[in-house]
């Protein structure tokens, strides 16, 4: 599969291209794995998106999900917000990821 074009980051440079399976592919592109719990955060994020029209801060997206924050730190080994819209085919996040 061709990836749409992206960003430096990673990031898709067109929101709108993102489809399950680009994110798959993006994801297996940079060798990282999507566990089904880690798939249904980055569904989570883009219906917060869809709602609220923007990208959560982790306290607020922690709560969104009715999870402890210590709980997605150790999910993705690393601040989640990162993979999460990278691979949800959101804008990066702002502010402490």
């Amino acid at each position: 599969m061709d990836l749409p074009t992206r960003d430096g980051d990673g990031y898709l440079t067109d929101m709108s291209a993102w489809t399950p399976e680009i994110a798959r592919a993006m994801a297996e592109a940079d060798s990282y794995e999507l566990s089904d719990e880690k798939w249904e955060q980055i569904l989570k994020a883009r219906q917060y998106y869809e709602e609220f029209g923007s990208v959560p801060p982790i306290r607020k997206f922690a709560k969104y999900l009715e999870k402890d924050q210590k709980e997605l730190f150790g999910l993705w080994m690393t601040g989640p917000m990162k993979p999460i819209t990278k691979y949800g085919g959101l804008p990066k996040p702002t502010g402490c990821v």
